[in-house]
């Protein structure tokens, strides 16, 4: 198997990317720790009480979207009955039998639609 420089510039950018998104975060979160400092300080040289607070905001916890497992579905299955149409069509006669290939995800779409309505919640 031989790679070009092609393949090699792009793990690169991809590896580039990923740092620098983690030292942006970084900085960010370092930035925000310097100023809540220094205003700790002020308000302390000042003499007045600041409340205590968490370094980093408490994440709100929301509930799952009902709504994520039909459409994910929906999708599964009409990007891979497309994909079959588009393969015993195009397909030469020789090997027109593989348009069966796509089949796996249409049968996961069709799962995931079937479990979405059988799991029996009660709707809003």
């Amino acid at each position: 198997m031989s790679y070009t420089i092609g393949d090699g510039m792009v793990t690169l950018a991809l590896a580039g990317g990923i740092v620098g998104y983690r030292y942006v975060t970084q900085r960010g979160r370092q930035k925000r720790m310097e100023i809540i400092h220094q205003e700790r300080m002020a308000a302390m040289e000042k003499g007045i009480p600041l409340p205590e607070f968490p370094l980093e905001p408490a994440r709100e916890h929301r509930p799952p979207d009902p709504n994520v497992l039909p459409i994910m579905g929906t999708v599964f299955f009409s990007l891979s009955v497309g994909a079959m149409i588009m393969l015993y069509l195009n397909l030469p006669a020789p090997s027109r039998g593989d348009w069966v290939f796509p089949l796996p995800l249409a049968f996961l779409g069709v799962g995931l639609i079937a479990f979405h309505f059988l799991k029996g919640e009660p709707r809003r």
